[in-house]
């Protein structure tokens, strides 16, 4: 599962605490992400913003806070694209910090874009 950004849901902390049973490691895993938010990428969260989240692309309504308010899955959304890498602006200013942070996700998108070329 990809994100609009060409991020990888699957390996996300918190697509793996969505999908973790025993409730005493998913409220750990919760406060992982609440410190990791912070360090990497230096996002201020509480513990009850940690939600479950199915990816950003998914239609169930469980959406992490983060990505809920994230202005590259709203543009995405808007256009009804599969993800950025469909967009005609692409590549935009708006994924210019995520591909600062995670360029495999611009590898990603890349690749796409120009199977679409």
């Amino acid at each position: 599962m990809m994100a609009y950004c060409g991020l990888h849901c699957d390996g996300c902390p918190i697509q793996m605490a969505t999908l973790e049973t025993d409730l005493i490691r998913k409220q750990a895993m919760h406060e992982d992400i609440v410190r990791q938010c912070a360090m990497e990428y230096g996002i201020d969260i509480q513990l009850r913003d940690v939600t479950d989240c199915d990816g950003c692309t998914a239609e169930t309504g469980r959406l992490f806070s983060g990505c809920r308010n994230c202005n590259i899955r709203n543009c995405a959304r808007e256009r009804g694209l599969d993800n950025c890498a469909h967009c005609s602006d692409y590549p935009c200013e708006k994924l210019d910090s995520i591909f600062g942070q995670e360029p495999d996700a611009k590898a990603r998108l890349d690749s796409i874009h120009q199977a679409l070329a």
